[in-house]
């Protein structure tokens, strides 16, 4: 029986057939075109039309308007919802354990999530509350599940980069250094959507197993 650590996302990714390494030295992200097909897109963006409601943040910072999405909690049970968490924990190498629930989000017109990160920060209110039993969020794999008319890209701008979203391309990061500390250029911003509605799904991974 093998006793070697399994590999990392940021080495294993890199042999992925279309991955897209983002050429930064501040952070290890990586982009994949088509990783969900345009029929596994809709049925998740229904799913989110049928059980959203309004978003929140961990950490309240006074400004009601820092997050103005709905968020749908995907029912981890039902087989299509089972069968993307296998597929995210194929891509990644990350036992599906470490995982949170996979999450949708809905930006309306003029919706956003302004610039946050999304590792828990280590000085604020709600640390221990979130932290203490599973620990730090480690990478983040979103998918965007559709064309949006106008607005609506990810801006990380630390790395100055935009991305745009397009109907199943897939965006991840690793929210910590290579020291596990955590990354302040992981920090990202939802932009508004101009015109249309926008969709994503949201896998985020942990230190510890998910309870």
């Amino acid at each position: 029986m093998s006793t070697a650590a399994p590999e990392s996302p940021a080495q294993r990714l890199p042999g992925v057939t279309g991955i897209l390494k983002v050429p930064s030295p501040r952070i290890e992200m990586f982009i994949l075109r088509d990783f969900l097909s345009p029929e596994e897109c809709a049925g998740l963006v229904e799913r989110i039309e049928r059980d959203r409601r309004p978003s929140t943040i961990a950490d309240a910072n006074g400004d009601h308007y820092f997050r103005t999405s709905e968020t749908c909690d995907l029912p981890m049970m039902e087989p299509d919802v089972l069968a993307l968490d296998a597929k995210l924990s194929a891509l990644s190498g990350i036992d599906p354990i470490f995982g949170e629930p996979i999450q949708g989000q809905r930006y309306d017109e003029g919706q956003e999530f302004k610039a946050h990160t999304d590792y828990f920060d280590p000085h604020g209110a709600d640390y221990q509350r979130f932290c203490s039993v599973s620990g730090q969020r480690t990478w983040t794999f979103m998918i965007y599940l559709n064309e949006v008319e106008a607005g609506g890209a990810t801006r990380f701008k630390v790395i100055d980069k935009l991305i745009q979203p397009e109907r199943g391309k897939l965006v991840c990061w690793n929210n910590r250094r290579p020291d596990g500390s955590v990354n302040p250029a992981t920090l990202h911003h939802a932009m508004k959507v101009r015109k249309g509605l926008k969709y994503v799904v949201t896998k985020w991974y942990r230190e510890l197993p998910w309870q």
